[in-house]
């Protein structure tokens, strides 16, 4: 939603300079905001629900588990044997 509406600036030209847009989830700088012109930064007020069933599909486990500085994020199984993740929410800094 958000980069529907910036589409047109990106495309006809119109800023003045090159500008970065980044979006992330928390703080941990896997979308890049500490190096963008305009960072949008959300704030989670409850730990992450995991969707396992679309999970595999639209990320690369490892590297979700990886970018989790406290170790709250760890593999799983789903019950038909798909790969998952857990949250361990007492160590999640949401």
């Amino acid at each position: 939603a958000v980069m529907d509406e910036l589409f047109d600036y990106f495309q006809g030209m119109t800023l003045p300079a090159q500008v970065r847009v980044s979006m992330a989830c928390c703080l941990n700088m896997c979308g890049a905001v500490h190096c963008s012109d305009i960072a949008l930064l959300g704030y989670h007020r409850k730990p992450p629900i995991v969707e396992s069933e679309v999970l595999d599909s639209v990320c690369e486990i490892p590297l979700v588990i990886a970018a989790c500085p406290t170790a709250a994020i760890s593999p799983a199984k789903t019950d038909e044997g798909k790969k998952a993740v857990k949250i361990k929410e007492e160590r999640c800094m949401f």
